[in-house]
């Protein structure tokens, strides 16, 4: 079997990990893993939503048992997500990999700062009410669909900051993206049917997203119990600085490059 597969398989237990205990961070550790070996910023962000489909899955599952579920505000949040997600991959498929690839790496440096505000404050920054999840859910799945990663630290963070109960917060995020991520994954089907996008490449990585997923559903139905019980401020620190070094690494090597 494909070293890579190993790789990935310990990156995708480590990240469902920590985005079941904090509504977070398994798409920004992947996405910036897949920048880091050098995948273009399309194919990771395909490659983590196909990932995201089971991995979702099995985490939503996890969290309808523990009772961490608003269905009202999932139901909100997955029309938003999905019309977002969509939009952001047409986007994304729309513009040469190296031109948004920049983009895409101060993005997720942003969500490295984020997280990390959140270990130093042990709050969450407001950007929009909870009570409009909605443009939440819009904006969280264009910038999910456009970087890979996003959708968590945007939602979470968001309806935590505007005052949501944390376990229902994380669980219906969580849940959503279920939702997100078969739009997005269907619209990058779509655009290799349709011609609108040339996959290059996207085969090369099949192994790496094996593991992805792999990982990601033998961890995720812990997913539920984490978020009782982990010290969420710690996990907080080590993936802020964990996605905040990976972003300024490729940075710094996009940078070299030119």
């Amino acid at each position: 079997m494909d070293p890579d597969f190993w790789i990935f398989f310990g990156v995708g237990v480590a990240a469902q990990l920590v985005d079941g205990a904090l509504g977070m961070a398994y798409g920004v550790v992947s996405s910036t893993v897949l920048l880091a070996l050098g995948v273009p910023p399309a194919n990771a962000s395909a490659s983590v939503h196909a990932a995201k489909v089971f991995t979702g899955a099995a985490s939503a599952l996890s969290h309808i048992a523990y009772r961490n579920i608003g269905w009202r505000l999932l139901a909100l949040l997955s029309v938003g997500g999905v019309t977002g997600g969509v939009l952001g991959t047409y986007v994304l498929t729309s513009i040469d990999g190296k031109v948004v690839k920049p983009y895409v790496i101060a993005w997720l440096g942003i969500m490295g700062l984020v997280i990390l505000w959140r270990a130093w404050r042990g709050t969450r920054p407001r950007v929009l009410s909870w009570k409009r999840p909605l443009p939440l859910g819009l904006f969280g799945g264009f910038f999910d669909a456009i970087g890979g990663g996003g959708w968590g630290p945007v939602v979470t963070s968001t309806l935590m900051g505007s005052g949501a109960e944390p376990r229902q917060a994380i669980g219906t995020t969580n849940a959503a993206e279920f939702f997100v991520a078969v739009a997005i994954s269907a619209t990058f089907i779509g655009a290799i049917v349709t011609g609108h996008w040339d996959a290059d490449g996207l085969g090369d990585h099949i192994w790496s997203v094996g593991g992805l997923i792999a990982g990601g559903v033998v961890a995720a139905p812990l997913a539920g119990w984490m978020t009782k019980v982990l010290p969420l401020r710690a996990l907080t620190w080590l993936v802020g600085l964990l996605v905040t070094s990976l972003a300024v690494w490729q940075g710094l090597v996009l940078a070299g490059a030119r």
